[in-house]
């Protein structure tokens, strides 16, 4: 047999240390021949150079276990183990949680949720209190869970409108963080929403519109003092006492609608004679029967710093109303739509009676024949041009539901929204 086809521990000991050896000398050669050239003034054994050649701080294990070792021909070493380094030099791993925290807050609701399962740190940082301010969950079937884990993030702006929520009580006992919410439209019982409510102190913009209310629920919204805008418009199911004393409490309000809802004469007295002395954008429209001039007088005296004023569809109301009306120096738009107990001509009169108004709705009481006379006699009001109110509304009416625009509430965006 050849000695190029022999097996490898036939070869003779001493030809293996030769070729050993002659590469050792080569890979020397080719180094620094400081002190590594040393070694080559003595003699050495593969294990000599082996355990020479090796990193000082790894020492390498001699195994000698199993027959072919017996004579002491080979040796097996272990190469050490390279750290795997990333060739940019850093790893998510290093960095602080404050700049971790700063890449996420860019990331999408369903992104964020998806990376929060990646190991503990990542889920703690994607649940921190500083990703989950605004949250947008409009378009969420079944969304009870999912507003039951939001509610616990310490949320400050909640936008759920025309949303489906589940029989379901909202555990926890510690106060919400929450300054503002959107619930228009939904669908939510009413236990659902007072478990909620009783929890918010803080709130400044709120949106209960088309919600069936109860009085727990009024009696709680009175434990927010710094309650600035307020849409109940189209509610029940609250007393007229329980109106009076959230009023009384709550006397930073700037805007209020509470148009439409089921009231009766009451309830608009518990509101004219307890709403905030500071407002400035009411809506009071719907109450056909119920408002009366007397409720006015008392209002506008309540009231002198009133701008924007809603009376739509009261047909009590005359136009021996307007100078009564004429009180408020500061109003700018004024609605009186479907009011109609007033004529054509009393109304081009208001052009003179109020020298800052500039917006006039009265659909229904003109009729597009005559448009264009009134806007002649008040050439400086734009008559007709607001179908529908916006008061204390996070988003306008006039938007399209659907469009970009519509996601802003009180003219902001929530960050994490929620895409179908």
């Amino acid at each position: 047999m050849s000695r190029d086809s022999m097996p490898l521990q036939d070869l003779p000991c001493m030809s293996l240390q030769g070729s050993m050896l002659s590469q050792s000398k080569r890979t020397i050669k080719r180094k620094s021949r400081g002190c590594l050239s040393e070694g080559l003034d003595t003699e050495c054994t593969p294990t000599d150079l082996i355990q020479q050649w090796s990193p000082s701080h790894k020492h390498q294990r001699l195994i000698s276990k199993g027959k072919e070792n017996d004579c002491n021909q080979f040796v097996l070493a272990r190469r050490s183990r390279r750290r795997k380094e990333s060739t940019s030099g850093i790893s998510w791993d290093s960095l602080p949680d404050e700049l971790l925290l700063r890449v996420l807050f860019y990331l999408p609701l369903q992104h964020l949720l998806r990376m929060s399962v990646v190991c503990k740190r990542w889920h703690r940082l994607a649940f921190d209190e500083s990703l989950w301010r605004g949250v947008d969950l409009e378009g969420l079937t079944h969304m009870g869970p999912a507003l039951q884990q939001v509610l616990k993030t310490g949320v400050r702006r909640l936008r759920c409108p025309r949303s489906f929520v589940e029989e379901q009580h909202f555990t926890g006992t510690g106060p919400l963080q929450i300054v503002q919410m959107d619930l228009s439209s939904s669908i939510i019982p009413t236990s659902a929403l007072e478990s909620i409510i009783c929890r918010c102190r803080l709130l400044e913009h709120l949106s209960l519109e088309g919600l069936q209310l109860s009085d727990v629920i009024i009696n709680a919204l009175s434990k927010n003092p710094n309650l600035l805008q307020l849409n109940l418009g189209g509610c029940s199911g609250f007393s007229a006492p329980a109106l009076a004393d959230m009023l009384k409490s709550c006397s930073s309000i700037e805007q209020l609608n509470i148009s439409w809802c089921d009231f009766n004469n009451s309830h608009v007295k518990s509101v004219v004679d307890n709403v905030s002395a500071g407002v400035t954008q009411l809506n009071l429209s719907g109450y056909r029967e119920s408002l009366t001039l007397d409720d006015v007088k008392v209002l506008v005296t309540r009231c002198p710093h009133i701008e924007t004023l809603d009376l739509s569809d009261s047909t009590l109301l005359m136009a021996d109303s307007f100078p009564v009306l004429k009180q408020l120096k500061c109003l700018q738009h004024l609605s009186l739509s479907r009011c109609y107990h007033i004529h054509l001509a009393a109304l081009t009169d208001l052009g003179k009676m109020f020298p800052m108004l500039c917006l006039l709705d009265v659909f229904g009481v003109v009729h597009n024949s005559h448009l264009p006379s009134l806007k002649k006699e008040m050439p400086h009001v734009s008559i007709n041009s607001r179908p529908f109110s916006n008061i204390a509304r996070p988003t306008p009416a006039s938007r399209l539901v659907g469009c970009l625009s519509d996601r802003a509430m009180w003219n902001r965006k929530c960050q994490l929204r929620f895409k179908l």
